[in-house]
């Protein structure tokens, strides 16, 4: 089977197509053919080598992958060849492995899916999952009116964050680096969306939400950004980062807490491996995922297809900002 491998850490010419013969389930697992697999921000990781964690190289990237079981082992009796499901990298020992035309894994490692979801789409409930984990981890939303501001609006899961944060009735604000994103991010469905190139942050949100300021913020960029969203908020508002893209924060958070003592704020640092050992809960949300995706209240971003060989421009878009929605790959 062809399949992705990172052999050295590095760019995107570092990602090198190789054939490797094709993977038998052993007893209790399953083989799913791919059918459509998922290009995010922790391959790129994978492939420069700086994953917290990192799987051994040589190593194929890849963190989610929809398909079909085409072949099963012994003692499988919930699967069946031609059942269609998700691979996501969460349930799996070691992260990656959807770079290839083929997986093997545990029996009890995918998700069914419903025939009205498509494969293309599917390979974004992972990022679903995680907006629904960030809402619950946010916490109660305090005010009038609330807003949540979603930074990086054009992105995979800061476009399924809106919709699950409109579905809890929060208005929501995004933000774009340019005017091609903003427009984008308004037709995922965003309230409102700030050029921060051309507007000043902090002023609009505060025009925005008629100086009441913000309920929550969720914020993947960090540097600037993170502060900007911190010195936004209401009293008794929270802060969720779960990444920083753009580097570490551009002043001490601490400090401009204490600077904003009287509002009582809150920041919290998230990541999905806090779920690693709670199965129950982790599957429960990726099984509310595909309910919610599947009855078309919450609807797949566009995606661009490319082929698995040509895995490379994914990551060149990557490394250059320019991806709006998901990127996605066929076999």
């Amino acid at each position: 089977m062809k399949a992705i491998q990172v052999q050295v850490p590095g760019g995107p010419e570092n990602l090198v197509e190789v054939d490797l013969p094709d993977p038998l389930p052993g007893p209790g697992q399953v083989r799913v053919k791919a059918r459509a697999i998922g290009v995010g921000r922790p391959d790129v990781l994978i492939r420069k080598g700086t994953y917290k964690w990192m799987p051994p190289l040589p190593a194929i990237p890849g963190a989610e992958m929809a398909g079909e079981i085409d072949a099963v082992g012994e003692g499988v009796q919930q699967w069946q060849p031609g059942d269609r499901v998700l691979v996501s990298a969460r349930e799996l020992a070691q992260r990656g492995g959807c770079y290839a035309q083929a997986i093997v894994v545990p029996q009890d490692a995918p998700y069914r899916l419903p025939v009205v979801l498509a494969f293309e789409d599917a390979v974004s409930l992972p990022n679903l999952q995680l907006a629904l984990a960030l809402m619950r981890v946010a916490g109660d939303v305090h005010g009038p009116n609330p807003h949540a501001l979603i930074t990086g609006a054009s992105g995979g899961v800061a476009g399924m964050l809106c919709q699950v944060a409109r579905l809890k009735g929060l208005r929501t604000i995004g933000t774009s680096r340019t005017a091609d994103k903003s427009s984008f991010a308004i037709d995922q469905g965003f309230d409102h969306v700030v050029c921060t190139s051309q507007d000043n942050l902090q002023e609009r949100i505060q025009q925005i939400t008629q100086d009441h300021g913000l309920a929550v913020v969720f914020d993947h960029l960090g540097g600037q950004s993170l502060i900007d969203g911190l010195r936004s908020l209401a009293p008794l508002g929270t802060l969720v980062s779960y990444n920083i893209v753009q580097g570490m924060p551009t002043q001490d958070v601490f400090q401009v807490m204490r600077e904003l003592l009287g509002k009582s704020l809150a920041v919290r640092c998230f990541s999905m491996h806090t779920f690693d050992e709670d199965v129950s809960l982790r599957r429960g949300l990726m099984h509310e995922a595909i309910e919610l995706m599947a009855t078309q209240q919450v609807k797949a971003p566009e995606c661009r297809i490319f082929k698995l060989s040509e895995v490379r421009q994914t990551h060149e878009l990557l490394d250059q900002g320019m991806v709006s929605g998901k990127l996605v790959m066929h076999p």
